[in-house]
């Protein structure tokens, strides 16, 4: 693709509102590495039949923070692809926060935690600032 086709970002100091959304990105990401290694680490102590689920639901989630990670880095970077997977990371958040809201145990907080993140990463993400930060142009806007 050429400089014309696909925009550099502005020059100067990145946006606070996209540092905010890389670092919570990057603390889902790291949240589903702790939880996967958890899971799995309990998993390869636990009984034999649960052993391979368990093992499994960690390794998941540890390949699952791929996702929020990667997008972090690209959004510290200031390219334009990360927007793609941050949001969808947040989309993903807010059914996993409403199933730990209708637990009757101490999920109820994590899911108020995880809700929270997830729509405070979303306003960051579609903010306008950001879009300009990244390069993002809307429909319409392309060059001629």
């Amino acid at each position: 693709m050429s400089a014309e086709q696909n925009p550099a970002p502005e020059d100067g100091p990145r946006p606070r509102r996209l540092t905010y959304a890389a670092a919570l990105a990057a603390l889902e990401g790291l949240a589903l590495v702790v939880g996967g290694v958890w899971i799995f680490v309990l998993g390869l102590m636990g009984d034999a039949d649960d052993r391979q689920q368990a093992v499994t639901g960690g390794v998941t989630l540890v390949a699952l923070a791929l996702l929020p990670l990667l997008a972090a880095r690209g959004l510290l970077a200031r390219r334009g692809w990360a927007r793609g997977p941050a949001v969808i990371t947040q989309i993903m958040a807010l059914p996993v926060a409403y199933n730990l809201l209708q637990a009757d145990s101490m999920a109820i907080p994590a899911g108020i935690a995880l809700g929270l993140v997830a729509v405070t990463a979303l306003v960051l993400l579609i903010n306008a600032e950001t879009t300009r930060a990244l390069g993002i142009r809307g429909p319409g806007n392309a060059p001629e």
